[in-house]
């Protein structure tokens, strides 16, 4: 069936917390111009998005529950990078460059969690067994009188700024990014009330893609693509009447669940998907007597009287939050569909040397009830695209986006023609250009 463009909600909105936005009139910078194929595809682009982009953002480094001791510690990497966030005796976290000042070995060779609690407390380059403090300053050096011009005077490894906000811990490869609170602008506002720090570790996967870390990153933030790659959603989701806001850096759009697509007719039994959602909830399917249409609401009034003696506290969240996917990009590569109960996270990396290449981290999250054992946290698992499934929707997604990619490469392609059911994506290449170019636009010669 034809779906009206009227029917499509665009805003740029104030901040409102988990409510109604106050409705403005649609950015005009974002526009209706190309996006050229070149920002996925050029080796040059990529250089200047390391130079002027990952060297000047904050990122996702990892979970704080993940180093709850002194000495514990992350190692993360982006791009051609790899850092360290180490947990200190005050409770703090620092972060420094995984490397060591002698002749340039990782500290760490692999990404992961470690400590240095049982290695004297100090991070050894296996190489020459130079020795690092959980600071990254220099503590030893074998043999240290056979350098006659002596240690390195800097006396530590470069440090790199760390702060933690929503169970979380984050870094910035830049030494004068403002406080991260300051970056993420509405997002601990908007996402506070879901409290994260409740939830625990679902799954941790690491995928390599072939594809720009673009290329995913616009998959997940727009449901236009429902119809196309997802068509068994259409009985689960309204891909339709979709609200999209934009603010200063990030963007979000709400899209309501446990309703079914104006593209497809209102099913006369009860769609697998919903009854999955109400037994999920504690509901039983078989004792709901309404119409399929009225389902959502009906699992919103049962997750608002049932939550508490569930040991779940909803009162923080309204009730299209109870169903609704509230799906956030906190810039640049930090994607997110929250839920009452979970969160599914996406972290979406760019190879060190590759423009069609990407490291895809799945990492989820599930609402642990009060009064229940913490579980113990997942392994996490690395794999090429196409070795394990990642689940139907996201399989779907995988399979996709090599095929975007490789078109994207074609002499015949220019350049994305978005539309306005793609307003965060004009929106995202908005901000990306602002940290690229400056807020003029680019310049002579510029992509």
């Amino acid at each position: 069936m034809d779906v009206k463009r009227e029917q499509f909600v665009k805003r740029v909105s104030e901040p409102v917390p988990g409510g109604t936005p106050v409705e403005k009139a649609p950015d005009p910078e974002l526009g209706y111009a190309l996006i050229p194929a070149e920002r996925y595809t050029s080796k040059e682009f990529m250089q200047l998005e390391w130079e002027r982009l990952w060297t000047k953002v904050w990122l996702l480094g990892g979970r704080s529950d993940d180093i709850p001791e002194a000495g514990d510690y992350i190692c993360t990497n982006i791009g051609k990078e790899s850092v360290l966030l180490v947990r200190q005796r005050d409770g703090s976290v620092a972060g420094f460059y995984n490397i060591c000042l002698h002749r340039g070995n990782r500290l760490v060779p692999e990404e992961g969690l470690g400590s240095v609690k049982d290695k004297d407390g100090v991070f050894r380059c296996s190489y020459h067994h130079w020795a690092y403090s959980p600071k990254g300053k220099l503590l030893h050096v074998p043999d240290r009188e056979t350098f006659p011009q002596g240690a390195p005077p800097c006396g530590r490894v470069r440090p790199i700024k760390v702060e933690e906000w929503g169970s979380f811990v984050w870094f910035s490869l830049n030494p004068e990014a403002e406080p991260l609170r300051d970056y993420l602008g509405v997002i601990p506002e908007h996402l506070d009330p879901y409290h994260m720090e409740r939830m625990a570790w679902t799954r941790d996967v690491t995928v390599e893609w072939d594809c720009n870390w673009k290329a995913s990153v616009d998959a997940f933030s727009e449901t236009y693509h429902v119809q196309g790659i997802h068509p068994q959603l259409k009985w689960y989701l309204d891909d339709v009447n979709v609200q999209y806001d934009c603010y200063d850096k990030h963007n979000r759009y709400l899209i309501p669940f446990a309703a079914v697509s104006p593209r497809v007719s209102l099913p006369s039994i009860m769609p697998p998907l919903f009854a999955g959602m109400m037994e999920a909830a504690g509901m039983d399917p078989a004792e709901y007597e309404g119409r399929i249409d009225g389902v959502r609401e009906a699992l919103q009034k049962f997750k608002r009287e049932n939550g508490a003696a569930q040991g779940k506290d909803y009162s923080a969240l309204n009730d299209d939050q109870l169903t609704d996917d509230y799906h956030y990009t906190i810039f640049p590569n930090v994607s997110l569909n929250v839920h009452s109960d979970d969160v599914m996270m996406f972290r979406q990396r760019p190879h060190p040397t590759d423009p069609n290449k990407m490291l895809y981290d799945i990492w989820m999250f599930e609402l642990v009830p009060e009064g229940e054992k913490w579980p113990e946290r997942v392994p996490h698992q690395h794999f090429r695209h196409g070795d394990k499934t990642i689940g139907q929707v996201l399989d779907q997604d995988a399979f996709n986006l090599p095929h975007v990619q490789a078109g994207m490469n074609s002499e015949a392609f220019e350049g994305l023609w978005i539309g306005d059911q793609e307003i965060r994506l004009r929106h995202f290449h908005k901000t990306l250009g602002d940290y690229l170019y400056g807020h003029n636009g680019p310049g002579e010669g510029d992509i």
